[in-house]
C-alpha cells in the first residue's frame, strides 16, 4: 500500500529524491519526505543484542522476514553475525564470526527468501566473501557496519554495481567504545564518511550507489546519539541518502531503562526524530508499530496542513463541531 506524503518538507532537511538502481533491472525509490522507507531487521544470529537466538531457524527465519514485509516493511536487513559492540553496558562485545560460519546461516535465509518475495533485500555484512555470495544469490544492496574498510567487499560492491549502506564507527566491535572523543559528533562523523566515500570512489563504486548511516550506538556515547538524531545537517551536506538504525538500542535505556525488547516507545521517538531532520530509511525491529507511526503521524500533519494554510471564505466554526443548542 503506498503511503500518504506530507503537506512539506521536514525540518532540518531540504526535500530530494534518489532512485538508486538495484541488481536484475529495479530501482529504490528514498526521498527526504518526512515518510523514510522502513527496513525490517531479520537476526540469523544465536547473540544479538535485541532477539539473539529467535529466528536462527532457517525456516523460522524466512517466516519472521515475509511478515514484516506484509507488517509494511519496505525491505528487510538480513544479518548472520551480531555486531553489538564491546566495552559499557555492551559488556564484551560480539564474537568475531568466521566467514564461513556467516555464510552457513545466511544463504539457507537469503536463497528461501528470495525465491518468496521481490521485495529489496539488503544483508548485513563486514566481510566481501560474504557480500560476494549474498548478491551472486539474490540480494539487492550490502549493509556495511564496517565503513568499506574491506576491500573484497568494496569490490564485490563495484563488480555487482549494487547500493551500499556506508556505517560510521571507529575502531573494531571490540574496541570502539573507547574511541568516543569527538568535539564535533556530527561534523566529524560527516568527515569520516566523507573519507569512506573517497575509499568507495578508488574501489570503483559510483557515488550514486551510497547511502551513509551515522552509526547511532556505535562508539558513540547517549548524549553523542542524541546530538546526532538533532543534528544531521553535516551529513545531508554530503548529498547522499541517510539511513537510521537506533531501534531498541541501549542508548534509549540510559535515558528509560528497560530491556531490549521493552524499548519500542524510545524506538518510535528516535525513529519520529529521523524523519523531521530528513532520515530516506529507519533500520528497525518493530515494523508494524513503526509503519502504523508514521501513516497517522502523515495523516495528523496533513489535516493540520489543511486547518491552518486554507484560508476560509468566512469565519466559521470547524465542521465537526455541534450547533449551539442554547443557553448553558
Amino acid at each position: 500500500m503506498p503511503h500518504p506524503s506530507p503537506p512539506h518538507p521536514p525540518g532540518g532537511a531540504a526535500s530530494r529524491r534518489w532512485r538508486l538502481a538495484l541488481p536484475r533491472g529495479r530501482r529504490l525509490e528514498l526521498a527526504v519526505d518526512g515518510r523514510p522507507k522502513v527496513m525490517g531487521v531479520v537476526n540469523v544470529t544465536p547473540d544479538s543484542f535485541s532477539d539473539g537466538g529467535r529466528f536462527l531457524d532457517p525456516r523460522r527465519a524466512v517466516e519472521h522476514a515475509l511478515e514484516l514485509i506484509e507488517e509494511g516493511a519496505d525491505l528487510v536487513d538480513l544479518g548472520a553475525e551480531s555486531t553489538r559492540p564491546g566495552g559499557g553496558v555492551y559488556g564484551g562485545g560480539a564474537a568475531e564470526v568466521p566467514a564461513a560460519l556467516e555464510l552457513e546461516r545466511l544463504m539457507p535465509v537469503l536463497e528461501a527468501l528470495r525465491r518468496h518475495t521481490d521485495a529489496p533485500i539488503s544483508v548485513d555484512t563486514r566481510k566481501g566473501e560474504v557480500a560476494a555470495a549474498a548478491l551472486a544469490a539474490g540480494a539487492d544492496l550490502i549493509n556495511d557496519v564496517g565503513g568499506l574498510r574491506d576491500g573484497g567487499l568494496v569490490a564485490a560492491v563495484a563488480r555487482h554495481r549494487c547500493p551500499v549502506v556506508v556505517m560510521h564507527s571507529r575502531g573494531d566491535l571490540a574496541t570502539m567504545q573507547r574511541h568516543i572523543r569527538f568535539r564535533d559528533v556530527a561534523g566529524e562523523v560527516a568527515e569520516e564518511l566523507a573519507a569512506a566515500a573517497r575509499r568507495a570512489r578508488d574501489g570503483g563504486i559510483d557515488e550514486e550507489r551510497l547511502i551513509f548511516d551515522p552509526g547511532i550506538g556505535f562508539g558513540k556515547t547517549p548524549r553523542q546519539n542524541l546530538l546526532l538524531l538533532c543534528r544531521l545537517a553535516p551529513l545531508h551536506a554530503l548529498g547522499r541518502p541517510l539511513l537510521i538504525g537506533a531501534s531498541r538500542k541501549s542508548f534509549i535505556a540510559h535515558y528509560s531503562p528497560s530491556p531490549p525488547d521493552r524499548r519500542l516507545g524510545g524506538s518510535l521517538a528516535a525513529a519520529a526524530w529521523a524523519a523531521r531532520r530528513g532520515a530516506a530509511i529507519v533500520r528497525v525491529h518493530d515494523v508494524a508499530e513503526t509503519v502504523q507511526f508514521f501513516r497517522l503521524s502523515q495523516a495528523i500533519a496533513e489535516q493540520d496542513s489543511a486547518i491552518h494554510y486554507t484560508a476560509p471564505a468566512r469565519r466559521s466554526r470547524p465542521a465537526d463541531s455541534a450547533p449551539p443548542t442554547g443557553r448553558r
